[in-house]
Parts: C-alpha cells; structure tokens; sequence
C-alpha cells in the first residue's frame, strides 16, 4: 500500500492512494463524504492483486488539499473534475466504484469521461436532494444540504475527534462492521474540511434519474432494501443498468454485509470487465 500525489500533469493536487497489482486492470475506488481513499480496508483485502487499485482523498477530506472560498462556491463542479482529471491521467478505461457522494460523482464522471469508464459500481449513490437554492454564485440550479443535516454531520466529526476511542466502541456495539473498517472510519473523520461541510453544498445540480438513463456504460447499482435515495426504476429505461438489493445493508452495503457485497461486484465485474476475485 502507498499513498502519491496525484496530480494529472501537476494540475490537480489530490492525495492518491495506490493498492493491489500494479500490473493489473485498473479500478478507481471514490469514497463518501467524511471519508478517504484509505476506508477501503476490507474491499482492497479482498480483492489482493487482482486489480491495481486507484484511491483518491477527495478534495477536503483525507490528505489531499482543502478548498479555497472560491472552490468551495462551486464545490461539487470542483469534485468532477478532480476525478475527471484523475480518469484522464489513467493510462486507458477503468472500472470506476464509488459510494455514497462517491457514487454521484462517479455517476457525473462516467456521464463526463464514457470512454475511460469500463464499468460503473454505485454503492447506494447520494441523490442531490436538499433545499432548493438560487445563489447566483452557483452555475444553475443546485440544492443545498438543509441545516440540521449539516450540524448532524459536523456533531459526528466533533464527536470523533474528541473521543475517537468512544466513537469505536459505540461503532463496535452499533453496526457489523470490521474492525478494520471502523479503524479506517474513524481515522478519516478528523481530517475533513469542516469548511466544506459548513458549506453545505454537498451535491449541486439535481438531475437525476435523467442521468441514469444516460448512461452508456454497463452498471451496477447496489442498495440496501428501501433505497430512499435510489432512482426510480420506472424512469431509468436503460438496458445497462441492473440493479442488486441486498438484505440486512444500510447505506454502507459493502459493510454491512460484504461477503454479498463482494460476490455481487465480483460477478457484475467478471461479466462487463473480465475480472473476478
């Protein structure tokens, strides 16, 4: 495991986390909100050195650069082509995963770069939801996140922060999660650009299920059941995209359950990529 600056040509300087083979097809993991290119712990273990690994602090979160007033104005339109250009510098088409804002981003991404996605993972992407805002500021319509879904979010990145054995625990008795993973979690959190998520503008533009039908690059999503965030089916006529459910996941699938989570990718990734663990 290594972890290199990633700047495509020296232009954007994002923190790169790199794992696996180099030597073997490359597949790009972005995280969530709060998180980093290292909590990926229990995914890079399983896929050993069947795949050359590719994991970016995103803007404002792990290692990689804060963001600037003038950034963070625009900040989901600064995240795309970060990871745009984080595609372009790959030397040929990727399998893209992403979680959460991850998800959306990689959703963008591969709308943006189709020729450099070999394969789209969507792990319960976000959905760009919130309160409607006209900010001239801002290029469109966008949403941002409403208030107590910001102070929630930085209540949990303060919590961490000042008891990080604490917030261990509570997540040892709370959820089925690894303890690798919980580690990578916490260590993550006290590393977010508490700006950004001031900022609330989390996810811009609002396009949707609109999106999903644009794809042009075979998909898959994996939800947990419910899915509240989840495009509806009806509106995405796309022959590309499938869809797996799966029992007893929250929103961090891969998670909750991933010996499902994994054999699921796995199966999608051998099909549409030529690859399985």
């Amino acid at each position: 495991m290594s972890a290199r600056d990633g700047r495509p040509g020296g232009k954007v300087p994002l923190v790169v986390h790199r794992y696996g083979n180099a030597a073997a097809p490359t597949v790009v993991l972005v995280h969530g909100l709060t998180e980093a290119g290292t909590t990926w712990p229990d995914l890079v273990a399983h896929w050993g050195d069947t795949w050359d690994v590719v994991a970016p602090d995103l803007r404002g979160h792990g290692r990689s650069p804060r963001f600037t007033d003038d950034e963070l104005r625009r900040a989901p339109d600064v995240m795309l082509d970060d990871l745009v250009d984080l595609l372009d510098a790959q030397p040929g088409p990727v399998v893209l995963v992403g979680h959460s804002l991850g998800g959306l981003l990689a959703l963008r991404a591969a709308l943006a770069r189709p020729a450099q996605v070999r394969a789209l993972v969507l792990e319960d992407p976000a959905k760009p939801d919130g309160i409607p805002t006209t900010d001239p500021a801002l290029d469109g319509p966008a949403f941002v996140a409403h208030p107590t879904v910001v102070a929630g979010v930085e209540a949990s990145l303060i919590a961490t922060a000042r008891d990080r054995a604490a917030e261990v625990a509570r997540m040892r008795r709370e959820t089925p999660w690894s303890d690798t993973e919980i580690e990578a979690w916490a260590d993550s959190r006290p590393l977010v650009d508490r700006a950004y998520v001031r900022g609330g503008r989390f996810l811009g533009e609002p396009a949707w299920e609109e999106r999903f039908a644009a794809l042009t690059v075979p998909t898959l999503l994996v939800l947990p059941p419910g899915a509240p965030m989840a495009p509806r089916p009806e509106l995405v006529d796309n022959p590309l995209v499938s869809t797996v459910t799966i029992d007893g996941a929250g929103h961090c699938v891969r998670r909750d359950q991933p010996t499902v989570y994994h054999a699921a990718v796995d199966a999608f990734l051998h099909e549409h990529a030529g690859r399985q663990r």
